[in-house]
């Protein structure tokens, strides 16, 4: 059985910190691609605040393989405190794109 992808959500508070994040994880082969989704609204809970932001979401497609290494990048990199750092495994997709994912996220 193929290695499992994985698609990787992240909030940034920018275009800059996540373009930043982004050309990390892609440069160093810990991702095959990253999208970037500006201008998404956010509320939640910080320190006991009602909170509400403006923040960019990058969608990481990487390998199981690769994500304790991109999780600590990631780490390394972000700016916020707590950063957000979700992964769910592709379940279905299609089979040419997912040995490009990875292909290009290997070490």
């Amino acid at each position: 059985m193929s290695e499992t992808v994985l698609i990787c959500y992240c909030s940034c508070p920018d275009a800059a910190s996540a373009r930043t994040i982004a050309e990390a994880l892609v440069g160093e082969r810990l991702a095959a691609c990253v999208n970037h989704l500006p201008g998404i609204h956010s509320t939640y809970r910080w320190q006991g605040q009602l909170t509400t932001g403006s923040e960019e979401l990058l969608l990481i497609k990487t390998s199981a393989g690769r994500f304790d290494a991109l999780k600590n990048r990631l780490l390394e990199l972000h700016p916020y405190e707590l950063p957000e750092l979700i992964a769910v495994p592709v379940e279905y997709g299609h089979a040419a794109f997912l040995d490009w994912v990875r292909a290009n996220a290997t070490g």
